[in-house]
């Protein structure tokens, strides 16, 4: 942390080529939605569906990519690479570097979605799925594709940024910072204005997709508030609420990631697991199991050919509002969740770093949207409740009419409330740790001032979505930044290979000279003791 000439610590210590532009670029949208007002919902949509229709295809073959990429690595010559070096051990036990990880990576989205997204493709089936088709085959087809949006795919989008960032910091010693990994291409280049510009697009990014999810946020703890008490389910009580969560934010964030983040994503894992195993006992226990193990089957069965459906042959634009909207979403998130997960991730291998990020979250994931989505698709296909006319009323509130057909609904509500807070608080605080580390040059340890200066800002980008367009804003701003921010990871992936070849290089060279000191080791011991035996005769 910068200190002042009198020894004190400063609250600000500014990399002034991306703070201030990408500060300015985040008050000039702010500003412009403000002051525009309700034009700029319409904005939103008309942006929003000419960003999907030209580049929805691009954005569904490079996530592709990202997943066989960060396989590959793990099962090639550099999975034995470890970050840090090869005496560097982990400074995060399994347990909490999991729990970091998922609060990080998913928090919100599952709790948003666990209901809705299922009984949405559910009742609107995907384009490639005829309307007519049966209850079960639609019940089938709505976990597939809510699988797919929360499986290997988003996680491989943050395994990349993630062991990118962590190798270049721990292995190179260079700033944890995204033009870091674009060293092997560009050099001493990423200290220059091509450096500055892509931290900038990550900052934006970043600052971007997390308001998308906290905006998610406080539409379902309002939502949850006014079934348990009445509240308003306005506009202006989510800007409240926002403003109130973001103030919880940003005192964890000053308390830093082993005393804030940390505490809080290990709550979040146990309040989680509370959650889940309450609606599992509540719920239709066994369909849930069943459900599991059949749409995780499902899944890996039709993996190729749902990640790679771009709706070529049915003319329709189901994609835009989900896979689209997804993948740009996670992309937008990675600088965040990317940077987040290098730094608790120092002295695991590179096989030991893509399993962990790939498979353990990927099956919590597929976990918790089979125990929420097919409770749900059980009231739906034994026509209890009507769930999906709440979705289609009010996304938000899906989580919470669910809830209300099952026993202990007030229970389960308040904890469910609860959970989204913390996951809101979480993901801000997290956030605004990386995005202090961009903004200050690639520093571990950003001063205090700056930390709360982008926890204040995310909430404030977050109201502002919100007051600007609702859903469909925070859709086009995940989508609008996540974009650019694509290039920069297909450029990665060449860096981090020339990387990672270098460092391999350099390890074969160490353990073959290594090899040869103890041959010479081995063989003047057995000189010496042939000498010895010599003068003895």
């Amino acid at each position: 942390m910068n200190q002042t000439s009198n020894g004190r610590k400063a609250l600000f210590d500014i990399h002034a080529p991306v703070f201030y532009p990408a500060a300015i670029i985040i008050l000039i949208f702010i500003s412009l939605t403000l002051i525009i007002g309700k034009p700029m919902e319409q904005f939103f949509v008309q942006a929003q569906n000419g960003i999907s229709n030209s580049t929805g295809w691009f954005l569904v073959l490079a996530v592709n990519i990202f997943v066989a990429f960060c396989i590959y690595l793990a099962f090639s010559r550099f999975g034995a690479i470890r970050l840090g070096g090869q005496q560097a051990r982990p400074d995060f036990s399994t347990f909490a570097w999991f729990a970091m990880l998922f609060s990080a990576g998913m928090g919100i989205g599952l709790l948003f979605f666990s209901v809705a997204e299922p009984i949405s493709h559910f009742t609107n089936p995907p384009g490639g799925v005829a309307s007519d088709v049966s209850d079960i085959d639609r019940a089938r087809n709505a976990m597939r594709y809510t699988f797919l949006h929360y499986g290997l795919h988003a996680w491989g989008i943050y395994a990349l940024v993630g062991l990118a960032l962590a190798f270049f910091t721990f292995n190179w010693k260079l700033p944890l910072s995204i033009r870091s990994v674009l060293y092997p291409l560009l050099g001493d280049r990423i200290y220059g204005p091509i450096g500055h510009f892509i931290d900038v697009v990550a900052v934006v990014a970043t600052l971007f997709g997390l308001a998308t999810s906290l905006g998610f946020g406080a539409q379902q703890i309002n939502s949850g508030l006014s079934y348990l008490t009445g509240l308003p389910n306005t506009l202006w009580v989510q800007v409240v609420l926002i403003g109130i969560i973001t103030g919880a934010a940003t005192i964890s964030v000053v308390l830093g990631l082993d005393k804030g983040v940390r505490v809080l994503s290990e709550l979040n894992m146990r309040l989680a697991m509370v959650f889940l195993i309450a609606m599992i006992l509540i719920g239709p226990t066994i369909f849930l199991f069943d459900g599991f193990v059949q749409n995780t089957g499902t899944y890996l069965q039709k993996l190729l050919e749902v990640s790679t459906w771009t709706e070529a042959y049915t003319g329709q634009s189901w994609q835009n509002s989900w896979t689209v909207v997804y993948w740009a979403w996670w992309i937008s998130w990675s600088p965040f969740v990317g940077m987040f997960i290098a730094r608790v991730s120092r002295g695991r291998t590179i096989r030991q770093f893509v399993l962990g990020v790939l498979l353990v979250p990927s099956l919590l994931s597929f976990l918790w949207m089979s125990v929420f989505g097919n409770s749900a698709l059980h009231l739906e296909l034994n026509d209890i409740g009507n769930i999906g006319q709440a979705v289609e009323e009010n996304i938000s509130t899906a989580l919470f009419v669910m809830l209300d057909q099952y026993p202990w609904a007030s229970v389960t509500s308040v904890i469910g409330i609860l959970l989204v807070t913390s996951f809101f608080v979480t993901s801000s605080d997290s956030g605004s740790l990386v995005i202090d580390s961009i903004t200050s040059g690639g520093k571990l340890d950003a001063p205090v001032g700056q930390r709360i200066f982008w926890a204040l800002a995310e909430g404030a980008v977050a109201a502002t979505l919100l007051i600007g367009g609702g859903l469909r804003a925070l859709q086009t701003a995940a989508i609008a930044t996540g974009l650019p921010f694509c290039i920069i990871l297909i450029v990665m992936c060449f860096g981090l290979y020339k990387g990672l070849e270098k460092e391999d290089r350099e390890m074969q060279k160490r353990l073959r000279a290594r090899e040869e000191e103890s041959y010479k080791e081995v063989l003047a011991d057995l000189i010496t003791k042939s000498r010895q035996k010599s003068q003895e005769q």
